[in-house]
């Protein structure tokens, strides 16, 4: 009972902040064209590297580019990267997964097959061989990280499916007569949207940090779009003179991060029957 009373408030906090920090990421995203004070391209030599002040409110780049208008345009770039490769990721991997755990045989082997293959590299290695085809852009970040990503999927899915389709209710569908792809469809597939939505919203975590490391290594978002990757990987020359260039885009990735990961705890603990016993 003492462990459930402090488990409560702490599930419902993590809850709380971690809505809070992720909605309103997605808010800054869908309104940056409006919120954005300035356009994020625009030059202005002569406020180079400014202090934040009331002229710009977070200070400017080494173009005297406004950074807050800037770091809106990136949460837009990672939000909108990081929900189409979790969408890909987790349309894939599911199909693939639920065929290779409900129909096992031949085509368990062959799928859990090219699996093995891919997660023999590790996920963002795999990311830059991808992206060293499809070239430096959204679409192929998307594409990359998602067929990096994929393999996880497919575990996860491949084991539930492989618990559920023993269960009585699925025997009950076999035994009226249900084809076993209605079965699949009606019975076992619905069963795996809880650990299939814990894993989308911790790899919703992953995609942000890998796409801001794909585009600080210079295989992201070109510039000069901004992203917080990129951000980053522009500013290192100038830390000393400008240390808002560094720590801006890097509190944004660390908060992102942070908020992700608590909202992500909270709904595998609402999840589990465990906590709700």
């Amino acid at each position: 009972m003492i462990a459930r009373a402090f488990s409560l408030p702490s599930l419902r906090m993590n809850a709380i902040l971690g809505g809070v920090i992720v909605g309103g990421l997605a808010a800054l995203a869908v309104t940056a064209p409006w919120l954005a004070p300035r356009d994020p391209l625009a030059l202005d030599l002569s406020a180079r590297m400014s202090a934040p002040g009331q002229t710009h409110l977070l200070g400017t780049d080494e173009f005297g580019r406004d950074m807050l208008s800037r770091l809106l345009f990136g949460a837009r770039t990672s939000v909108i990267i990081a929900f189409f490769t979790v969408l890909f990721a987790l349309a894939t991997g599911t199909v693939f997964g639920t065929l290779a755990g409900f129909m096992r045989g031949y085509v368990d082997r062959i799928v859990m097959m090219f699996n093995d293959a891919f997660l023999a590299f590790p996920g963002l290695l795999l990311a830059l061989g991808l992206m060293a085809v499809f070239g430096a852009s959204r679409d192929g970040i998307i594409i990359a990280l998602g067929l990096a990503y994929m393999p996880v999927v497919v575990r996860v899915v491949r084991a539930t499916v492989m618990s559920i389709r023993e269960r009585e209710y699925v025997e009950a569908s076999r035994v009226m007569g249900n084809s076993e792809y209605i079965t699949m469809l009606r019975h076992v597939l619905p069963n795996c949207i809880a650990p299939v939505t814990v894993l989308a919203t911790t790899m919703f975590g992953w995609v942000v940090l890998s796409e801001s490391a794909l585009s600080f290594l210079g295989l992201g978002v070109p510039p000069p779009a901004p992203s917080w990757g990129n951000m980053l990987s522009t500013a290192r020359p100038f830390i000393s003179q400008a240390p808002h260039m560094v720590i801006l885009p890097g509190l944004c990735i660390a908060i992102t991060l942070l908020g992700v990961n608590m909202l992500g705890d909270a709904i595998r603990d609402w999840l589990d029957p465990k906590m709700k016993a």
